[in-house]
């Protein structure tokens, strides 16, 4: 790859971009403003990168070549300090104009819809489902995001059988999408007299939430029935027909809404988590033709595959798709979940820098 001719070429869409948002037209058009005026901005980003590059390159040249022309000491000790500042600088400023490369997921900024199941463990695997509830409505605090109930069924002891959820706000789905797959955990149980030490499990899926303008979907593929609502808040529920389940009959997709206090609500926000399953459905569609895939795309991946394992009585969490190992389980569980994610999103930038170099 020619990072000279790429960004040139990144410099004259720059210019041309600047050049369009002083277009009257445009300033009146506020969707196409709004467009352009973010592609400008990652433009402008990538373009300052380029040149704080370039330069650091030039410092690091510099310096190689008063290396090779000073003999005195004290100067070579101070000429290979600032050669190797300036080398340090380069390969950072170089690994972030690769990354400014790679194309941006455009569902990254979308919401997420995340549903947990408890799996194997019976009534532990529903506390866990509860515990992992917690642990991302904790992290939807610590980033501003509103989370709101779809659905869920709580257990006789004490946290979810399941829970469906949607968290709102930007960049929710591109921090959750490595969040799909088995969780499991060895602690001794609540219900233990013993002091055994148990292993159960839940599963999570996330989803990016589709719009309408992504998935397009006809009144009469759609059957619509109500029932009453139990459920999270059920006890504050009207004592009539509030939750609604929606079935789109050409898949024999299935989802159900009963958190609202009104029918009307209920079925907007089935409708919403409907459409983001036909989305993440054709998304895997269009994954399974196209042999370019992302290796570690969340969308492409085995959701029985088991990624990580909290164990309480090590107070060890590792997440066995990268290898990593963090401890404090508790300022895990309460949102504290930073160093995973960055990880996470580390290891999907290098998956993916293989595929553009290589």
């Amino acid at each position: 790859m020619d990072l000279e001719q790429t960004f040139t070429r990144m410099q004259a869409e720059l210019d041309e971009v600047a050049q369009k948002l002083s277009d009257p037209a445009v300033i009146a058009d506020q969707n196409q403003f709004r467009d352009l005026g973010r592609r400008h901005a990652e433009l402008q980003e990538a373009v300052d990168a380029w040149h704080a590059y370039l330069q650091a390159s030039t410092s690091r040249d510099e310096a190689d070549m008063l290396l090779a022309e000073d003999e005195d000491e004290q100067m070579r000790e101070f000429l290979t300090a600032e050669r190797d500042e300036a080398a340090a600088l380069v390969e950072k400023l170089h690994a972030q104009l690769m990354r400014q490369l790679l194309p941006k997921d455009p569902m990254d900024d979308k919401n997420a819809i995340v549903e947990i199941r408890a799996g194997t463990g019976g009534d532990e695997a529903g506390i866990f489902t509860g515990d992992l509830f917690g642990m991302y409505s904790g992290l939807a605090d610590r980033k501003g995001w509103k989370l709101e109930i779809i659905d869920g069924n709580e257990s006789d002891m004490g946290g979810y059988k399941e829970v469906c959820f949607i968290l709102e706000g930007k960049g929710a789905f591109g921090t959750m999408k490595h969040e799909s797959g088995v969780h499991r955990v060895q602690r001794v149980p609540k219900t233990e007299s013993q002091g055994r030490i148990h292993t159960s499990a839940a599963s999570v899926v996330v989803l990016p939430e589709a719009e309408e303008v992504d998935v397009a979907i006809q009144p009469s593929d759609l059957k619509i029935e109500s029932f009453r609502a139990g459920g999270p808040g059920g006890q504050h529920m009207q004592k009539n027909d509030t939750a609604v389940r929606i079935t789109h009959l050409p898949t024999g997709n299935a989802v159900v809404s009963s958190s609202q206090r009104s029918q009307h609500q209920n079925r907007e926000q089935a409708l919403r988590m409907l459409r983001s399953r036909l989305l993440e459905a054709e998304l895997e569609r269009k994954q399974q033709e196209e042999s370019a895939a992302r290796r570690e795309q969340v969308r492409s991946g085995d959701r029985s595959e088991k990624i990580r394992t909290y164990n309480w009585p090590q107070d060890r969490v590792t997440d066995h798709r990268i290898g990593l190992t963090v401890h404090n389980i508790p300022a895990l569980m309460g949102g504290e979940m930073d160093e995973i994610v960055e990880a996470l999103k580390e290891n999907e930038y290098a998956e993916r820098l293989k595929d553009l170099v290589g």
